[in-house]
C-alpha cells in the first residue's frame, strides 16, 4: 500500500498530467520564444521529473510532431525537437493570452452580442465549425442556432463566418432582455456553477503547497515539479472561462483567489526551477543549457501584443487544443446538429 502524502507536503508529480501538456508547459516556461531544438533524449530526461517513463515520453514528442507543434531535426544519430517556424506571434500571442487571464474584470455597458445562423443539413461539417468557433469565442449557446456573449464580438463572429464559410448568419448588438431577468440566459448559456467547482478544486490543490512554500524553500527539483503542475492545471482557465462582466458574476466568485494564487507559486518558484531545468539540460547539451529562461506573470503581460495576422495551422491546432479541454470539462461531445 503507498502512504498518503502530509496534508500541504510538497507532490513529486502531478497525478493524470498528460505528457503532452506536461512538455508544452515546460517549454512555454523555459524556452519561450527560442528556435534551437533541444536533443530528444533531455525532454525525455525532463519528464522523468515527473513519472513519465521514456516510452510515454517518446510517444508525446511524436505526436506533438505530428500535430505541428514541435519540429524534429538530425543531427548524426541525435534527434532534437523545438517550436515551428513562424510560429512565434502565435506563441506570444497565446501566453499573453494565458498570463494576463484574470488580472482585470471586465465592466459590461449591458449589451449582449447575439448571433443567429441557419445553414443547411447537407453542411454539417461547416455548421459545426461554426459552433466550435464560437464556443472558442466564448459564446453560450441559447439554442441550437442562437448564441449571445456580454461582449461585442461582432467583428469577430463576421471573420469567423467568412473563414469556415458560412453566409446566412446575422449578428446583432442588443440590450433589452424580457422582465429583465438574466438568470435564464446565464443558466442556459454558461455553465458557472461547474466552473465555480473547478476553481475551487484548483484553490484546494494548490493552497497547501502555498503554506508549505511559505515555511520552507523547496529543491529545485521540486520547484520544477510544483511550478510546472500549478501552469499546467491554470492553463486551461482561459478556456472555460467566458470571462464575463463583473454585474454578471455571482457574488464570491473565487476567479481572482484562484489567480493570486497562481501568481505567488509560478512567480516564487521561476528561479530554482530554472536551475533545475538547466541542470537536467546540461547533461546532454551544457550551451542550450545557458539560453533557458523562465519568466514571470507580469514579463509576459507586458510584451505587445502581435499585429493582427492570419489564422495559421498552428492557431487550428491549439483550437482543436482547446475544444477538447471543453468537451472533456462538461462531457459533451461535438456532433454536426
Amino acid at each position: 500500500m503507498t502512504a498518503s502524502p502530509e496534508p500541504g507536503s510538497l507532490p513529486r508529480a502531478r497525478q493524470g498530467a498528460e505528457p503532452q501538456r506536461l512538455l508544452t508547459t515546460l517549454l512555454g516556461d523555459y524556452w519561450f520564444w527560442r528556435q534551437e531544438h533541444i536533443p530528444s533524449a533531455a525532454l525525455v530526461r525532463l519528464l522523468e521529473e515527473f513519472g513519465i517513463t521514456e516510452v510515454s515520453a517518446r510517444a508525446a514528442l511524436r505526436r506533438l510532431t505530428s500535430r505541428g507543434l514541435l519540429t524534429s531535426s538530425r543531427n548524426g544519430r541525435t534527434t532534437a525537437y523545438g517550436l515551428p517556424p513562424r510560429a512565434n506571434d502565435v506563441i506570444v500571442a497565446h501566453m499573453r493570452r494565458l498570463l494576463t487571464f484574470g488580472a482585470v474584470t471586465p465592466s459590461w455597458d449591458g449589451e449582449w452580442t447575439v448571433v443567429m445562423f441557419s445553414v443547411p443539413e447537407e453542411q454539417r461539417d461547416t455548421r459545426r465549425a461554426l459552433r466550435d468557433g464560437l464556443r472558442l469565442l466564448h459564446f453560450g449557446m441559447i439554442f441550437d442556432a442562437v448564441w449571445v456573449s456580454p461582449h461585442d464580438r461582432t467583428d469577430d463572429v463576421v471573420e469567423l463566418a467568412r473563414r469556415v464559410g458560412v453566409r446566412g448568419v446575422a449578428v446583432f448588438r442588443a440590450r433589452k432582455v424580457a422582465d429583465d431577468d438574466l438568470e435564464p440566459v446565464l443558466d442556459r448559456a454558461f455553465d458557472l456553477d461547474t466552473l465555480r467547482e473547478r476553481y475551487e478544486r484548483f484553490i484546494d490543490s494548490h493552497r497547501p503547497v502555498a503554506e508549505r512554500l511559505a515555511a520552507a524553500a523547496p529543491s529545485p527539483g521540486e520547484a520544477l515539479r510544483l511550478r510546472t503542475a500549478i501552469m499546467t492545471d491554470w492553463r486551461v482557465f482561459p478556456t472555460l472561462d467566458p470571462g464575463l462582466p463583473a454585474e454578471l458574476l455571482p457574488d464570491g466568485w473565487p476567479r481572482d483567489e484562484a489567480r493570486r494564487l497562481c501568481v505567488r507559486i509560478y512567480d516564487s518558484l521561476g528561479k530554482p526551477a530554472e536551475r533545475r531545468f538547466r541542470e537536467i539540460l546540461a547533461e546532454f547539451d551544457p550551451e542550450l543549457a545557458g539560453l533557458a529562461a523562465h519568466h514571470t506573470f507580469a514579463q509576459v503581460s507586458a510584451l505587445e501584443s502581435p499585429a493582427t495576422r492570419r489564422h495559421t495551422s498552428f492557431d487550428e491546432t491549439t483550437d482543436r487544443d482547446r475544444l477538447d479541454v471543453l468537451d472533456r470539462s462538461t462531457g459533451s461531445r461535438r456532433h454536426g446538429g
